[in-house]
Protein backbone atom coordinates (compact mmCIF):
# COMPACT_ATOMS: atom_id res chain seq x y z
CA UNK A 1 0.00 0.00 0.00
CA UNK A 2 1.51 3.43 -1.25
CA UNK A 3 1.77 5.92 1.73
CA UNK A 4 0.57 8.74 -1.14
CA UNK A 5 -1.55 8.45 -3.71
CA UNK A 6 -2.13 11.21 -6.41
CA UNK A 7 -5.12 13.00 -7.57
CA UNK A 8 -6.30 12.33 -11.11
CA UNK A 9 -8.11 14.71 -13.44
CA UNK A 10 -10.96 16.18 -11.94
CA UNK A 11 -13.80 13.93 -13.19
CA UNK A 12 -26.51 17.77 -7.68
CA UNK A 13 -27.31 14.90 -5.54
CA UNK A 14 -30.92 16.40 -5.88
CA UNK A 15 -33.63 15.93 -2.99
CA UNK A 16 -34.13 17.08 0.19
CA UNK A 17 -34.77 14.57 2.97
CA UNK A 18 -35.96 16.51 6.44
CA UNK A 19 -34.23 14.18 9.28
CA UNK A 20 -35.08 14.32 13.08
CA UNK A 21 -34.05 11.67 15.02
CA UNK A 22 -35.16 11.14 18.47
CA UNK A 23 -33.40 9.77 21.31
CA UNK A 24 -30.73 10.00 23.86
CA UNK A 25 -29.25 13.50 22.83
CA UNK A 26 -28.51 12.05 19.53
CA UNK A 27 -30.93 13.85 17.40
CA UNK A 28 -30.66 15.66 14.56
CA UNK A 29 -32.76 18.68 14.80
CA UNK A 30 -34.03 22.46 13.61
CA UNK A 31 -32.70 24.40 16.72
CA UNK A 32 -33.68 27.66 18.08
CA UNK A 33 -30.52 29.06 19.19
CA UNK A 34 -31.96 31.45 21.41
CA UNK A 35 -35.15 29.71 22.32
CA UNK A 36 -35.44 27.41 25.54
CA UNK A 37 -35.04 27.29 29.64
CA UNK A 38 -32.03 28.72 30.75
CA UNK A 39 -28.84 26.08 31.63
CA UNK A 40 -29.03 23.80 34.50
CA UNK A 41 -25.88 22.07 35.05
CA UNK A 42 -22.97 22.42 37.18
CA UNK A 43 -21.78 25.58 35.86
CA UNK A 44 -18.70 27.67 37.08
CA UNK A 45 -18.04 31.39 37.82
CA UNK A 46 -15.17 31.13 34.47
CA UNK A 47 -17.30 28.70 32.34
CA UNK A 48 -18.61 25.50 32.98
CA UNK A 49 -17.58 22.77 34.70
CA UNK A 50 -18.25 18.95 34.21
CA UNK A 51 -21.81 18.35 34.75
CA UNK A 52 -23.99 15.45 33.43
CA UNK A 53 -25.83 15.14 30.42
CA UNK A 54 -29.80 15.92 30.41
CA UNK A 55 -32.22 14.66 28.33
CA UNK A 56 -33.29 17.53 25.59
CA UNK A 57 -37.05 18.22 24.31
CA UNK A 58 -38.50 17.95 21.40
CA UNK A 59 -37.69 21.20 19.52
CA UNK A 60 -40.85 23.63 18.08
CA UNK A 61 -41.04 23.01 14.21
CA UNK A 62 -40.69 26.51 12.14
CA UNK A 63 -38.48 28.18 14.80
CA UNK A 64 -35.95 28.49 12.31
CA UNK A 65 -37.41 27.70 9.17
CA UNK A 66 -36.61 23.77 9.17
CA UNK A 67 -39.51 21.58 9.76
CA UNK A 68 -37.74 18.79 11.25
CA UNK A 69 -39.81 14.82 10.67
CA UNK A 70 -38.51 11.89 11.91
CA UNK A 71 -37.02 9.44 9.46
CA UNK A 72 -35.70 5.90 10.74
CA UNK A 73 -35.81 4.33 14.27
CA UNK A 74 -34.66 6.38 17.52
CA UNK A 75 -31.10 6.02 18.15
CA UNK A 76 -30.42 3.39 20.65
CA UNK A 77 -28.12 3.67 23.61
CA UNK A 78 -24.01 3.33 23.06
CA UNK A 79 -23.76 -0.39 23.50
CA UNK A 80 -26.78 -1.62 22.79
CA UNK A 81 -27.43 -3.96 19.61
CA UNK A 82 -24.60 -4.66 17.07
CA UNK A 83 -23.89 -1.36 15.57
CA UNK A 84 -21.24 1.16 15.91
CA UNK A 85 -21.66 5.08 16.00
CA UNK A 86 -19.00 6.55 13.79
CA UNK A 87 -18.71 10.89 14.26
CA UNK A 88 -17.31 13.70 12.90
CA UNK A 89 -15.95 17.11 14.30
CA UNK A 90 -14.38 19.78 13.69
CA UNK A 91 -13.31 21.06 17.04
CA UNK A 92 -12.48 24.67 15.96
CA UNK A 93 -8.79 25.35 16.33
CA UNK A 94 -8.31 22.49 19.19
CA UNK A 95 -5.34 23.47 20.33
CA UNK A 96 -3.48 25.49 23.85
CA UNK A 97 -6.33 28.29 24.34
CA UNK A 98 -8.87 25.33 24.79
CA UNK A 99 -6.31 23.14 26.45
CA UNK A 100 -5.86 25.46 29.16
CA UNK A 101 -9.62 25.33 29.98
CA UNK A 102 -10.31 22.04 32.09
CA UNK A 103 -14.09 22.74 31.92
CA UNK A 104 -14.11 22.68 27.80
CA UNK A 105 -11.72 19.98 28.04
CA UNK A 106 -13.80 17.97 29.95
CA UNK A 107 -16.89 18.88 28.01
CA UNK A 108 -15.01 17.73 24.31
CA UNK A 109 -13.94 14.27 26.53
CA UNK A 110 -17.77 13.61 27.29
CA UNK A 111 -18.54 14.03 23.82
CA UNK A 112 -16.14 11.74 22.53
CA UNK A 113 -17.38 9.15 24.67
CA UNK A 114 -20.99 8.96 22.73
CA UNK A 115 -19.10 7.52 19.85
CA UNK A 116 -16.77 4.70 18.89
CA UNK A 117 -14.85 6.27 16.37
CA UNK A 118 -14.73 10.01 15.70
CA UNK A 119 -12.62 11.99 12.89
CA UNK A 120 -11.19 15.22 14.41
CA UNK A 121 -10.70 18.38 12.13
CA UNK A 122 -8.97 21.48 12.98
CA UNK A 123 -6.22 20.69 15.69
CA UNK A 124 -3.75 23.82 15.56
CA UNK A 125 -1.90 22.81 18.49
CA UNK A 126 1.89 22.72 18.31
CA UNK A 127 2.19 20.79 21.18
CA UNK A 128 2.83 16.82 20.55
CA UNK A 129 1.79 15.71 23.55
CA UNK A 130 -2.32 17.38 23.87
CA UNK A 131 -3.74 14.77 21.77
CA UNK A 132 -2.69 12.21 24.43
CA UNK A 133 -3.01 13.95 27.00
CA UNK A 134 -6.87 14.66 25.97
CA UNK A 135 -7.40 11.23 24.83
CA UNK A 136 -6.31 10.26 28.94
CA UNK A 137 -8.91 12.36 29.77
CA UNK A 138 -11.17 10.40 27.90
CA UNK A 139 -10.38 7.35 29.39
CA UNK A 140 -9.83 8.85 32.66
CA UNK A 141 -14.00 6.98 33.61
CA UNK A 142 -12.18 3.07 32.44
CA UNK A 143 -12.78 3.79 28.70
CA UNK A 144 -9.58 2.78 26.47
CA UNK A 145 -9.25 4.81 23.27
CA UNK A 146 -6.56 5.46 21.32
CA UNK A 147 -5.64 7.58 18.90
CA UNK A 148 -3.81 8.59 15.09
CA UNK A 149 -2.91 11.83 13.81
CA UNK A 150 -1.75 13.18 10.23
CA UNK A 151 0.58 15.79 9.56
CA UNK A 152 0.16 19.60 9.83
CA UNK A 153 -1.37 20.82 6.51
CA UNK A 154 -2.16 24.22 4.87
CA UNK A 155 -1.18 26.63 2.41
CA UNK A 156 -0.75 29.09 4.76
CA UNK A 157 1.48 29.43 8.68
CA UNK A 158 -1.96 28.33 10.36
CA UNK A 159 -1.44 24.81 9.21
CA UNK A 160 -4.15 21.88 10.54
CA UNK A 161 -3.84 18.46 11.45
CA UNK A 162 -6.51 15.41 11.45
CA UNK A 163 -6.86 12.51 13.80
CA UNK A 164 -9.24 9.42 14.22
CA UNK A 165 -9.96 8.76 17.95
CA UNK A 166 -11.07 5.26 18.27
CA UNK A 167 -12.35 2.94 21.35
CA UNK A 168 -10.42 0.54 20.95
CA UNK A 169 -12.51 -2.25 22.69
CA UNK A 170 -15.31 -1.80 19.63
CA UNK A 171 -12.82 -0.25 16.77
CA UNK A 172 -8.65 -1.88 15.72
CA UNK A 173 -7.54 0.69 12.96
CA UNK A 174 -4.63 -1.10 10.31
CA UNK A 175 -2.20 1.27 11.04
CA UNK A 176 -0.30 0.27 7.48
CA UNK A 177 -3.22 1.54 5.87
CA UNK A 178 -2.85 5.34 7.73
CA UNK A 179 -1.69 7.79 5.03
CA UNK A 180 -2.42 11.41 3.27
CA UNK A 181 -3.44 11.79 -0.16
CA UNK A 182 -0.70 13.13 -2.11
CA UNK A 183 -1.70 16.78 -4.20
CA UNK A 184 0.91 17.75 -6.46
CA UNK A 185 -0.97 20.23 -8.03
CA UNK A 186 -2.11 21.93 -4.87
CA UNK A 187 -6.05 21.70 -5.73
CA UNK A 188 -6.54 21.07 -1.40
CA UNK A 189 -5.24 23.35 1.22
CA UNK A 190 -5.30 20.30 3.50
CA UNK A 191 -5.19 17.57 2.03
CA UNK A 192 -7.50 14.16 3.66
CA UNK A 193 -6.21 11.85 6.13
CA UNK A 194 -7.29 8.16 5.21
CA UNK A 195 -7.31 5.13 7.47
CA UNK A 196 -8.61 1.78 7.42
CA UNK A 197 -10.98 0.17 10.40
CA UNK A 198 -12.43 -3.33 11.54
CA UNK A 199 -15.13 -4.01 14.23
CA UNK A 200 -14.24 -5.72 17.26
CA UNK A 201 -16.09 -8.14 19.38
CA UNK A 202 -17.11 -10.10 16.49
CA UNK A 203 -16.10 -12.94 14.09
CA UNK A 204 -13.07 -11.39 12.04
CA UNK A 205 -14.48 -13.33 9.19
CA UNK A 206 -17.44 -11.49 9.57
CA UNK A 207 -16.01 -8.06 10.84
CA UNK A 208 -17.20 -4.69 9.09
CA UNK A 209 -14.02 -3.40 7.63
CA UNK A 210 -14.28 0.14 6.42
CA UNK A 211 -12.00 3.30 5.06
CA UNK A 212 -12.34 6.59 6.64
CA UNK A 213 -11.45 9.96 4.58
CA UNK A 214 -10.82 12.99 6.87
CA UNK A 215 -11.60 16.11 5.38
CA UNK A 216 -11.67 20.05 5.64
CA UNK A 217 -12.54 21.73 2.80
CA UNK A 218 -11.34 25.63 2.53
CA UNK A 219 -14.15 28.00 2.19
CA UNK A 220 -12.86 30.33 0.42
CA UNK A 221 -12.49 27.53 -2.35
CA UNK A 222 -15.03 25.25 -1.30
CA UNK A 223 -16.52 24.70 -5.08
CA UNK A 224 -12.91 23.53 -6.35
CA UNK A 225 -12.14 21.06 -3.65
CA UNK A 226 -15.30 19.86 -3.86
CA UNK A 227 -13.94 18.92 -7.26
CA UNK A 228 -11.02 17.29 -5.90
CA UNK A 229 -12.67 15.62 -3.30
CA UNK A 230 -14.79 13.61 -6.06
CA UNK A 231 -11.24 12.19 -7.60
CA UNK A 232 -10.14 11.57 -4.44
CA UNK A 233 -13.14 9.60 -3.32
CA UNK A 234 -12.66 7.45 -6.76
CA UNK A 235 -8.86 7.30 -6.15
CA UNK A 236 -9.15 6.04 -2.49
CA UNK A 237 -12.01 3.62 -3.69
CA UNK A 238 -9.33 2.51 -6.36
CA UNK A 239 -6.68 1.85 -4.19
CA UNK A 240 -6.06 -1.67 -4.16
CA UNK A 241 -7.37 -2.67 -0.85
CA UNK A 242 -10.35 -4.81 -1.83
CA UNK A 243 -12.32 -2.25 0.46
CA UNK A 244 -15.64 -0.73 -1.11
CA UNK A 245 -17.06 0.52 2.06
CA UNK A 246 -15.12 4.04 1.79
CA UNK A 247 -16.99 6.82 4.10
CA UNK A 248 -15.81 10.32 3.63
CA UNK A 249 -16.61 12.61 6.67
CA UNK A 250 -15.46 15.94 7.94
CA UNK A 251 -16.50 19.40 7.44
CA UNK A 252 -17.32 20.31 3.81
CA UNK A 253 -18.59 23.69 4.34
CA UNK A 254 -21.36 22.97 2.05
CA UNK A 255 -24.60 21.42 2.19
CA UNK A 256 -25.93 18.06 1.55
CA UNK A 257 -27.30 19.23 -1.73
CA UNK A 258 -24.06 21.59 -3.06
CA UNK A 259 -21.69 18.81 -2.74
CA UNK A 260 -21.07 19.91 -6.93
CA UNK A 261 -19.15 16.83 -8.12
CA UNK A 262 -18.83 15.07 -5.34
CA UNK A 263 -22.58 14.54 -4.96
CA UNK A 264 -23.26 13.45 -8.59
CA UNK A 265 -20.70 10.16 -8.39
CA UNK A 266 -23.85 7.67 -8.86
CA UNK A 267 -25.17 5.87 -5.59
CA UNK A 268 -23.11 8.64 -3.17
CA UNK A 269 -25.52 9.54 -0.56
CA UNK A 270 -24.77 12.09 2.04
CA UNK A 271 -25.82 11.12 5.49
CA UNK A 272 -26.75 14.25 7.22
CA UNK A 273 -29.66 16.33 5.52
CA UNK A 274 -32.02 19.04 5.60
CA UNK A 275 -30.63 20.60 9.15
CA UNK A 276 -27.82 22.64 10.45
CA UNK A 277 -24.84 20.99 11.96
CA UNK A 278 -23.05 24.61 13.26
CA UNK A 279 -23.55 25.37 16.68
CA UNK A 280 -25.52 29.06 15.44
CA UNK A 281 -28.08 26.23 13.83
CA UNK A 282 -28.05 28.50 10.25
CA UNK A 283 -25.36 25.84 8.26
CA UNK A 284 -24.62 22.50 6.91
CA UNK A 285 -21.12 22.32 7.16
CA UNK A 286 -20.11 19.00 8.32
CA UNK A 287 -21.66 15.51 7.07
CA UNK A 288 -20.68 11.57 6.13
CA UNK A 289 -20.84 10.66 2.74
CA UNK A 290 -21.06 6.83 1.54
CA UNK A 291 -21.50 4.71 -1.38
CA UNK A 292 -25.04 3.44 -0.70
CA UNK A 293 -25.36 0.47 -2.84
CA UNK A 294 -21.69 -0.67 -1.36
CA UNK A 295 -22.06 0.05 2.01
CA UNK A 296 -25.49 -1.96 3.27
CA UNK A 297 -23.66 -2.00 6.52
CA UNK A 298 -25.46 1.76 7.17
CA UNK A 299 -28.39 0.97 9.93
CA UNK A 300 -30.50 3.97 8.71
CA UNK A 301 -29.72 5.89 11.52
CA UNK A 302 -27.68 9.70 11.21
CA UNK A 303 -28.17 12.78 13.01
CA UNK A 304 -26.56 15.68 14.64
CA UNK A 305 -25.12 15.57 18.14
CA UNK A 306 -26.83 19.07 19.76
CA UNK A 307 -24.48 19.91 22.46
CA UNK A 308 -26.19 22.88 23.12
CA UNK A 309 -29.69 20.80 24.45
CA UNK A 310 -27.95 17.64 25.79
CA UNK A 311 -25.67 19.49 27.99
CA UNK A 312 -28.43 22.71 28.55
CA UNK A 313 -25.61 25.24 27.30
CA UNK A 314 -26.21 28.74 26.17
CA UNK A 315 -25.01 29.81 22.75
CA UNK A 316 -22.01 31.31 24.60
CA UNK A 317 -21.11 28.33 25.93
CA UNK A 318 -21.65 25.73 23.52
CA UNK A 319 -19.04 27.90 21.48
CA UNK A 320 -16.10 27.71 23.52
CA UNK A 321 -16.52 23.89 23.03
CA UNK A 322 -16.31 24.19 19.31
CA UNK A 323 -18.37 26.48 16.23
CA UNK A 324 -19.43 22.57 14.92
CA UNK A 325 -21.34 20.39 16.38
CA UNK A 326 -20.59 16.58 15.79
CA UNK A 327 -22.51 14.55 13.16
CA UNK A 328 -22.97 10.32 13.28
CA UNK A 329 -24.03 7.33 11.96
CA UNK A 330 -24.25 3.95 12.92
CA UNK A 331 -22.79 0.93 11.29
CA UNK A 332 -23.87 -2.60 11.60
CA UNK A 333 -20.29 -4.45 13.23
CA UNK A 334 -21.17 -7.37 10.89
CA UNK A 335 -19.87 -7.45 6.96
CA UNK A 336 -22.77 -7.34 4.83
CA UNK A 337 -23.16 -7.76 0.77
CA UNK A 338 -24.53 -5.79 -1.56
CA UNK A 339 -28.28 -7.68 -0.38
CA UNK A 340 -27.41 -6.51 3.21
CA UNK A 341 -26.80 -9.78 3.87
CA UNK A 342 -24.18 -10.76 6.86
CA UNK A 343 -21.37 -11.64 4.89
CA UNK A 344 -17.99 -13.93 5.67
CA UNK A 345 -14.46 -13.18 4.11
CA UNK A 346 -14.05 -17.15 4.12
CA UNK A 347 -16.52 -17.74 1.69
CA UNK A 348 -17.46 -14.21 -0.02
CA UNK A 349 -15.06 -12.15 -2.53
CA UNK A 350 -15.70 -8.44 -1.75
Amino acid sequence: MQRFLSLATLGILGGLVWMFLQGGGLNQLAVDPGAGQAPTGNWNSGGFGFFSPTTPTASTPGSTGVQPTTIGASAPPMGAGPTIRIASFNIEAFGKTKADKPYVMQTLAEIVRQFHLVAIQEIRTQDEYMLRTFVNLINSNGRRFDFVVGPRLGNTTSTEQYAFIFDTERVEIDESSLYTVGDPDNLLHREPLVASFRTRGVNPDEAFTFTLVNVHTDPDVVNDELQALAETYRVVRRAGREEDDVIMLGDFNADDSHLGRLGQIPGVTPLVRGVYTNTRQNRLYDNLIIHQPSTTEYAGRSGVFDVMRQFNLTLAQAEQVSDHFPVWAEFSVYERDYAGRIASRRSVAR
